[in-house]
């Protein structure tokens, strides 16, 4: 039996794509940038709300970089046991009408010491099943805006925040165990990995700790959970952000 094409040959050709039928409200840097992709191909976004020329297609790879921190919308995952994950989470989709849909799957673990790449591999993952023609709903967030996103406050619904982290299909928890920790932040960490373990959602985190002292920083309860439901990568080499190449 032929093996399977694997998806990040294609990153260059998205096949996912989103019609924009009328311009998108002005609420903030995600419709701005939006609107940049109809103008770079030569469409005005005000005559395209009018109805004047034929709707744009915007590939889903475009619409994820209104999203996607602007240092890594053209990180691409290379590393061997990265881009085996995602062909595993492409072909286990759903099938669906616009492409197949995210399903149950494994989860990641990258670990290695600062600078090593660890977010540009993780959202080189992301952009690569999109490029796969994978119909992803996807949360990133880093753990020290994950405190500060539920601490309590008043006429905030952090319980809603959780539950919207928690059940993304995919999520990407990045610097886990850099932040401060507490029993609030311990218990916080728990309920969002346990839920991810219970319901086997592919989940992709990072962590500048080694394997030894996850246990003493994040509890026992948690890292049990990411021992069985993660595959470790271990990154290594010299900072990169202070060895750039010349």
């Amino acid at each position: 039996m032929d093996k399977p094409r694997r998806c990040r040959r294609r990153l260059w050709r998205p096949a996912l794509t989103a019609t924009l039928t009328r311009e998108p409200q002005q609420v903030g840097p995600i419709a701005a940038r939006l609107n940049d992709i109809l103008a770079r191909r030569g469409i005005d976004p005000a005559a395209a709300a009018a109805g004047e020329p034929p709707a744009a297609s915007v590939t889903a790879l475009e619409l994820a970089d209104t999203r996607i921190p602007a240092r890594y919308r053209r990180a691409l995952a290379d590393h061997p046991q990265i881009t085996a994950w995602a062909d595993e989470i492409a072909r286990a989709g759903r099938p669906g009408p616009g492409g197949p849909g995210i399903a149950e799957g494994p989860s990641l673990l990258i670990a290695g010491p600062t600078g090593t790449g660890k977010t540009h591999q993780a959202y080189g993952a992301i952009r690569t099943l999109l490029a796969c023609g994978v119909r992803l709903r996807w949360e990133a967030i880093t753990t020290a805006d994950l405190h500060a996103r539920l601490r309590p406050r008043a006429g905030h619904d952090t319980e809603r925040d959780l539950q919207t982290l928690a059940r993304s299909p995919l999520l990407l928890l990045d610097d886990l165990g850099a932040a401060r920790t507490s029993e609030w932040t311990e218990e916080l960490t728990y309920r969002l990995v346990n839920h991810r373990y219970e319901h086997m959602l592919p989940t992709l985190i990072t962590t500048n700790l080694p394997t030894a002292e996850l246990r003493s920083a994040l509890g026992d309860r948690v890292a049990s959970r990411l021992a069985e439901m993660t595959e470790r990568v271990i990154l290594d080499g010299p900072d990169r952000r202070r060895h750039r190449s010349t």
